[in-house]
Formats: structure tokens, sequence, C-alpha cells
């Protein structure tokens, strides 16, 4: 098969262990910075330039697209996908999945467990807001934050009205969250490939810090789950379309919680934790699902 990774930077552990694992099965792989592409869009038939080229010929595309470059990042997954090319996670996929807002609506539809969460742009009663979701400590995040940016533990409701005040400052669309204080600081990355949890690992923030993201300075290790957990990451990541997703989970006195699905998990952090091929097992994935205009949606959306 030829594969193209749809990649800013071919240097990062993930990308290289995807062209990696393609290779070692004997497939053609070409990593594609997105962000230097550039579509004819046009009726009948659609292209995609890059570098003064038009890419054409692969069986399938491997989305690794940033939080930052979404929209366009996107946008070139869906022209791919016009063009009959298989994604292993599609455009409307990754969309559901980076609006964090659509997600959580999406898995609270489907009797998914959430901690409890209160949306807000500007709120007019603070007070009220943060009753809402059980009064504090409460988790206050930016809906457009990731690996742990723009989150914020807030342990009095002081505390809780000056960042909301903030953030309404910045005119920033924000979530404000359930603190979940059983889960001491720890949550649970599920690695999900089609229809089944392949890797799981356990992540702790280091001491004093509640955010667990290993860019912060947390640590991994081997976990192994409940079938209720189980089950939660891989219907999670059902409901948003992605056919490989990292779900986290939070260990609440009620289940399970689902914090995020994430439609471009890293590799390197669960890899060597679990010791699992986890690129390997996606390549694999892709072997028995890709085929000429086999993406759903076909570009829609």
């Amino acid at each position: 098969m030829k594969i193209a990774i749809l990649s800013t930077n071919r240097e990062l552990y993930s990308t290289r262990r995807l062209v990696e694992a393609a290779e070692n099965r004997g497939h053609t792989v070409r990593v594609v910075n997105h962000k230097r592409c550039y579509m004819n869009i046009v009726s009948n038939n659609p292209e995609i330039h890059y570098n003064g080229e038009v890419l054409e010929d692969f069986d399938a595309i491997i989305p690794r697209i940033g939080a930052s470059v979404s929209f366009y990042g996107t946008a070139v997954v869906r022209q791919f996908e016009m063009m009959g090319v298989y994604s292993v996670n599609e455009s409307v996929a990754i969309t559901r999945s980076r609006d964090k807002l659509r997600a959580l609506q999406l898995l609270s539809r489907k009797g998914i467990g959430l901690p409890v969460t209160g949306f807000a742009s500007a709120p007019g009663d603070t007070d009220d807001l943060l009753a809402v979701v059980g009064g504090a400590p409460v988790v206050i995040k930016l809906l457009e934050g990731t690996q742990g940016v723009g989150v914020v533990l807030a342990e009095t409701r002081q505390a809780a009205s000056s960042v909301i005040e903030a953030f309404r400052g910045l005119k920033a669309n924000f979530m404000v969250q359930q603190f979940v204080k059983e889960a001491d600081g720890a949550d649970i990355r599920c690695l999900v490939v089609g229809d089944k949890v392949v890797a799981a690992m356990k992540r702790q923030g280091k001491e004093g810090e509640f955010r667990s993201n290993l860019h912060r300075g947390g640590s991994a290790k081997l976990e192994k789950i409940s079938p209720e957990e189980r089950r939660t990451a891989v219907k999670s990541a059902a409901i948003m379309g992605l056919n490989v997703a990292g779900v986290d989970l939070l260990r609440s006195s009620k289940g399970p919680v689902v914090m995020e699905v994430n439609s471009s998990p890293g590799l390197e952090g669960i890899e060597k934790a679990t010791k699992k091929d986890v690129g390997g097992m996606i390549i694999e994935f892709i072997e028995k699902n890709a085929r000429q205009g086999r993406t759903r949606t076909r570009g829609k959306g």
C-alpha cells in the first residue's frame, strides 16, 4: 500500500514510529506537511498540490493534525476523502472531537459518564454557574487549550470567580467542571484502535500538580483497566466516529468519567509505558480496512 502521514514534523516520535511500522510491513510511506498543501477545488476532479506536484495514488492517509491547525488540516483530510482516499480518522470525526463543547454534548447524549460540566462565555451570574457544577473546588478550562494549557484548579469560590472574570475579560469560551478529588491527580489514557483498547496507561501528575499531562512532568505506567473502563473508552471513540483515539478517563466514586477524546494521540508515552507496538496495530487496522472510496463521508460535512 501507499500511505501518507499528514504531519508537520517528520522527526516527532509518533510520526517516526508510524513510518517505521508501515515500512516494516512492506508499505510505501510518505510524510506530508498538511500546512504546505494547497487544493484545487473543482467539480469532479479534486486535487491536492504539494511542493509543485499533484499528490495522487495514495491508498490511505493517517492524519496527525495538531489542534492549532485543525481548520486547515481537516480541510486537507476532506480533500483526500473527496479523492476517494481512505482516512484512518475522517475529517468530520476529527472536527467533532476537537470541539470540546460538541464532544461532551455528544458523549452526554449517549449516556457516557462525565464530570458535571458548565459551559459559558459571559455568564451573568457566576455564583449560579459554580452552583451548577456543585461549587468549589472546580476546574476551569479554556475550550481552545491543549496539553494542560489554559486549565486552572480553583479551590475556593473567590478564586473561581477571579479566574472566570479573567476569562470573560479575554472574551474566551470556557467550561467549568467538577473537580474529581478521588482521582488524586491521575488519569487513565486508553488507546483505542477500531473497536478495541489496545493499550492503557495510568498518568500521574507530579507532586502538587493536578494535571497529569506527561508534557508537564507527569509519569506513566502500564495499567490494567476494568471492563467498564474498556467499554467506556471504546464507546466514546465510536461516538466521535474515530477509528484511532486516545480516550482520557478519571476514576471517580461513580465510575469512569471521560475527560477528553483525542483524535491524534501521541504514541511515545503509551508505547514506552506498555511496551506495545501501537504503531504496528494502527498500520494493521489500515491494512484490514483501507479500500478505495471506503471513507464513509466522502468529504461531506
